[in-house]
């Protein structure tokens, strides 16, 4: 990352001016600050697996066109937003809110439980399941963290992304590729696996301070059945990727809902009490996927040194799917070698 990035987020996290000081319920917020990790080249290189970042960059060269720096026109995009009237002595903490729906709204039922954590909620319009992810969701949960921590004294210790249903599969996203900006994610009924052509890993310095300093914990109802499942498997495939700090809220008798404010109250405590990762067995793991991914770069060296262009090709393309931005560099130069576009 370019020192210009790198200043930015200091500033993002440590150094931001108290701007406003307006509490409580507000709606049709605008925002107009923007950061170098909204960009469209930061979400590319952290949310998009590295040969399909690849192709698009090549494409867009090929056809001559300039991408927009910033995906998201800030003066046409509205937020709702809570703010408790108490700021706790450390800071508030931020919950940025990804929804399955297209209105930016605060649950009222999750006001008494913002105040008591000393929460700050915030939420953007047309960032519902019908939104473009990479274009809309994710620069828009990124561009919501940027400006509350500009204006509110927030404690970056404590800046979590979360949803419901698929707005949490999203805010799975976002943490996964912004640990440097979220500590924590909030999963409502809504999760999967890491590792895919949905949802790859991103670049190998990002990737281990996701799994050292993100904590994730799941709330869904236990007559919710299929999003049980969902969390059963994405939480296996986390920890089959050494990602440790991992809790569970139950929901007795809830279906398909959003979750209520006990169980958001025990899951904001949930955010709070982190586990902390051991560190010998993070490394046991982490050199078992090493071991595992340097195998399988291997053979598909091998398969082209003998010849066999297309197999390798394949092969590269799925483990450009499953280990992401853990297989670059080596990744792009074996494409550049294969000739894969």
């Amino acid at each position: 990352m370019g020192k210009r990035v790198w200043r930015t987020l200091i500033s993002f996290l440590v150094l931001a001016p108290s701007l406003t000081i307006a509490h409580g319920l507000q709606a049709e917020v605008v925002f107009s600050e923007y950061s170098p990790l909204s960009s469209a080249a930061e979400i590319s290189r952290r949310l998009m697996s590295p040969l399909n970042a690849l192709r698009v960059s090549r494409a867009l060269q090929r056809s001559g066109t300039t991408l927009r720096d910033q995906a998201i026109d800030l003066s046409h995009e509205r937020f709702a937003l809570y703010v408790p009237g108490r700021e706790p002595p450390e800071g508030y903490s931020l919950l940025v809110f990804v929804p399955p729906w297209p209105q930016a709204e605060v649950p009222s039922k999750w006001i008494s439980t913002l105040d008591r954590h000393g929460t700050i909620y915030v939420s953007a319009a047309n960032s519902g399941n019908e939104a473009d992810v990479l274009d809309r969701r994710d620069p828009l949960a990124v561009l919501a963290a940027y400006n509350i921590m500009r204006r509110y004294h927030v404690d970056s210790r404590r800046v979590y992304v979360g949803g419901f249903s698929g707005g949490s599969r999203v805010a799975l996203r976002v943490a996964l590729g912004y640990p440097d900006v979220f500590t924590g994610v909030l999963l409502d009924a809504g999760s999967d696996p890491i590792g895919s052509a949905e949802i790859p890993l991103p670049p190998g310095d990002l990737f281990r301070r996701f799994q050292e300093g993100t904590r994730l914990v799941y709330v869904t109802g236990s007559r919710d059945e299929a999003r049980q499942q969902m969390d059963t498997a994405s939480q296996k495939s986390l920890e089959g990727w050494c990602v440790l700090d991992l809790a569970t809220v139950d929901m007795p008798w809830a279906t398909h809902e959003l979750a209520a404010a006990s169980a958001l109250d025990s899951s904001l405590r949930a955010l709070e009490e982190r586990k902390g990762v051991v560190q010998g067995k993070l490394s046991t793991c982490r050199a078992r996927v090493e071991r595992e991914l340097t195998a399988q770069l291997d053979r598909v060296e091998q398969l082209g040194a003998s010849g066999k262009g297309a197999a390798a090709g394949s092969l590269l393309q799925e483990l450009d799917a499953h280990y992401g931005g853990l297989a670059a560099p080596r990744s792009i130069q074996l494409a550049d070698q294969l000739g894969v576009h």
